[in-house]
Parts: structure tokens; sequence; C-alpha cells
């Protein structure tokens, strides 16, 4: 039986795991769900799956969750500290699904454990690359990626000669402005970035998509999962999002994975590895696309890729900053405070203004992320005064 621990088990991403660990049944102990506010999903999730212990993120949370639980064997806990201490607590697997810098300091401590993280916080490699490539070197752990294209990737590369890989191509919808001009852009609202044409995600990440950070933010997440140089990985947008990843060979071999726009299948693929487990997802059907469209993405339209590879370039903790920057300006565009592209040049700004410092630890990576919230949104405070 694989025990089991789930970071951010009521967002998106969580709940597709645990969908999966329902099917999975008695294969698996579910030790811990840690959530974020929602404390109702969070215990109904506990009780089904019979787990452990429950915690949520929201300190203030915490009566309701006891009240909700009584009557369990479900011990329960709130707060940051009894995040990190939940997710340090030894499991076989590890979903690490905290989204933003709030989870890096938990994946870390599933880390340490030195057994198995799925990892779906792209944040715990772009703000905190090497501190975590050491520390998982260190504990000995295994680190599987779910994002679509990255697992799509690691699939293609099943042989394991990855020193025969020439290049490897992270496929993208395009969003939902994929066609749109510059003036239907910048006088976009939330609800018409919010409306993804085939993923169904957070509104971080539907927004990110929308930008095209989120494409931006997997090339630096795919240079440190496969160790390679930022001219070695491409980026397609591919409106049917049918195929996820590619990698090219030194022999001239294009290997794809495809699938449907479904989370549950790269989450399938990270919980069975090495082997596979039957899932519902639906089927994919050729036939009924006809045919697949591939185009380069617009770099005038969305500089997000453009500032993704300067900050890898540039090393240190430029990725960290552009990260942080990009989720307050993520936070004030979905607060009516500033425009849609106001996101990249807000980005673009901070990052102008911090550089590149070097960070080596997770206190450094901590305080440049602060750093750059804080000059986001004293750039959003002059814009709007």
């Amino acid at each position: 039986m694989k025990t089991v621990t789930v970071l951010g088990c009521t967002g998106s991403i969580g709940c597709s795991t645990v969908d999966l660990l329902h099917q999975a049944g008695e294969s698996v102990e579910v030790k811990v769900l840690v959530g974020g506010r929602n404390v109702t999903l969070l215990a109904g999730q506990a009780k089904a799956l019979r787990a452990g212990r429950a915690v949520i993120a929201d300190e203030q949370a915490l009566p309701e969750l006891k009240e909700l639980l009584a009557g369990t064997q479900i011990e329960a806990g709130a707060g940051r500290a009894a995040v990190i201490e939940a997710a340090g607590e030894p499991a076989d697997w590890t979903m690490a699904a905290i989204t933003g810098a709030a989870g890096l300091e938990p994946t870390l401590a599933a880390v340490r454990n030195g057994r198995t993280i799925a990892l779906a916080n792209k944040e715990a490699l772009v703000c905190a690359g090497d501190v975590m490539l050491r520390a998982v070197k260190n504990a000995g752990a295994t680190l599987l990626p779910v994002d679509s294209e990255h697992n799509a990737v690691f699939q293609a590369m099943a042989d394991r000669q990855e020193d025969q890989v020439e290049k490897i191509i992270l496929t993208a919808s395009g969003g939902p402005f994929r066609q749109s001009t510059m003036e239907v852009m910048e006088a976009a609202t939330p609800e018409q970035a919010l409306k993804h044409p085939t993923w169904s995600m957070g509104a971080k990440i539907s927004i990110d998509s929308a930008t095209m950070f989120n494409k931006g933010l997997e090339v630096i997440e795919a240079a440190r999962i496969f160790n390679l140089a930022e001219s070695r990985i491409d980026v397609l947008v591919h409106p049917q999002s049918v195929v996820h990843g590619m990698v090219q060979y030194t022999d001239g071999s294009l290997l794809a994975q495809l699938g449907s726009a479904d989370m549950r299948i790269p989450i399938a693929h990270c919980l069975a590895w090495p082997r596979r487990m039957a899932t519902t997802s639906p089927r994919l059907d050729l036939a009924t696309f006809g045919s697949l469209v591939f185009e380069a993405p617009d770099p005038i339209r969305f500089p997000a890729l453009r500032l993704a590879r300067q900050a890898l370039r540039e090393g240190g903790a430029a990725s960290t900053i552009l990260s942080a920057a990009n989720e307050i300006a993520v936070e004030a565009f979905l607060g009516g405070q500033i425009g849609f592209l106001d996101i990249p040049r807000l980005v673009e700004a901070v990052m102008d203004r911090l550089g590149a410092p070097s960070i080596d630890d997770l206190p450094a990576v901590l305080h440049w992320d602060g750093e750059a919230r804080r000059a986001a949104r004293s750039y959003i405070a002059k814009r709007a005064a």
C-alpha cells in the first residue's frame, strides 16, 4: 500500500488528485490532506478518503474544521506552521500543488523525506530552482513533473536517453486572446481573460495562460527539470491542446505525447509511476479533430515569453522576481486595479528595478520574493495616484 499526502487538495490539481485516489481505492493510504481556505471541501475529502490528518492553511478556520471532523479519528490542524509540519510527515508519494510562493516551504519539507514528489507547483523550481534541486539531490528524492507539458516531455523521454535530446518543445493553447488585437487585449476584462478555450483551471493559472506567463514559467521549469539550456527549449502555440509536449532527438525523431485536456492523465502517470493506472479520462479521438494546428507565439502581443527567457539567462533571483511580480500583477488585474496588458509591463518594470541578485538558500529566495512583491505594489500604487 502506497502512503500519500496531498498539498493543495482543495485546488484544481488537488481535486483531480483526490478523484484519482478514490479510483485507486485500497491501494493507497492517505496520510495528510492540506487545503487552503475551503474548509468544507477539505473536511469532506478527508472523511471520504479516511485521511490521517487534515490541515487548513487559514488558521481562523480551525474551530470549523474540528467541528466538521467531530466523531472521526482524523487529526485537525491549521496555520502556516501546521501546514509545513504536515508536509514533512513521511509519505511514499506527495502531490505538491500549493500554488505560488506559499508552496515553497511545504514542498521542501516533503522533499527532505527522500520519497517521491509529484510537482505541480511551478514556483518551486521557478523561484527556488537551485535550492529545490539541491534539496532533492541531498535527500535522494524523486521529482516527477505534473504539469501536462513537462509530464509529456518526461513520457517522451521514457527510454532515458537524455544525452541524445536535441531540444524539447512545449505547447501552448494560446489562451482566449490568441487571435485578438492589441486593442482588444488592452481593454480585456477579468471575465474574458478567465475563459480558457480548452482547459478548466484556477483563476491564477487561467490568467497566466491568457498572458502566456504560464508558458514562460514552464520554460524556466523545463530548463531545471531536464537540465537544458534555454536555447534548447521551444514553444509552439497549439490551440487544440492535443499534443502536450515533444522531444526532438539527434537522429531526427520527434516524439510527442498526446491526450485529452484532462489533468488527471499526467497526475495518474505520476501517481502510478513507473507503471500506469486506469482512469476515466476522456479518450482522444483524432478523427474528430481532422487537423492539428501549430504556430509560433507572437512576441509582441505576448512579451511574457521574452521576459521569462531573460530571467533564465540572467540567473540568480531574476526568475524569483519575475514570478513574484507576476503573482501581484495577476491579483491586481483580477481586482480591477490594472489592465490586462499592464501585467507584463509591471513585471518588466520590477525586473528592471531589482535586477538579478544572487540567491543561495531559501531565506534569500523569500527575501527577493518579498522585495519583488513590494516593488510591484509600489508600481500599482503609483499608477493609481
